[in-house]
């Protein structure tokens, strides 16, 4: 007969679920809800919709930043279709994200982030950028994003 393991006492369970909810910050865990949320609403809800509102939820200069951005890659690449991707502005083509905007504000960080996924056409050799820090958005900037984002849906 073999030994029975013992159930495990309701102190080991609590220090099991804190070990777990340490590997996540606040802010990640965050993040990860509204992506459920997310998921669960994208059958029904206006997507763009629903990037304009998370736009207008931000704090200066993420949200001139973000709006900013929103309308150059509509105007640039609009096979893109606007939708929220982990709490963010994402653009995604056929269901996929393409590129995104990551406010400063979001993980409290000193620089706003355009990143880009695997979706991208941006290969070129074998070493490429995939995101891009943004302090400001000048003329130089809108310029060199309005070539990438054509090129990411080539």
């Amino acid at each position: 007969m073999s030994p029975r393991k013992s159930a495990a006492t309701p102190e080991q369970g609590t220090a099991a679920s804190k070990r777990k909810s340490a590997a996540f910050t606040e802010q990640e865990r965050a993040a990860m809800k509204e992506r459920a949320q997310e998921m669960k609403a994208a059958a029904t809800a206006n997507d763009e919709s629903a990037v304009l509102a998370k736009i207008a939820e931000m704090s200066e200069p993420d949200r001139t930043m973000a709006e900013r951005l929103h309308a150059l890659i509509k105007a640039h690449a609009p096979g893109l279709s606007p939708r929220t991707w982990y709490g963010m502005p994402a653009y995604a083509k056929g269901g996929s994200v393409v590129c995104f905007f990551q406010p400063a504000q979001k993980f409290k960080t000193r620089y706003a982030t355009l990143g880009f996924s695997d979706k991208a056409n941006l290969d070129e050799g074998g070493l490429w950028p995939t995101s891009f820090a943004l302090k400001q958005l000048t003329a130089a900037e809108e310029a060199l994003i309005a070539e990438l984002v054509r090129k990411a849906v080539e």
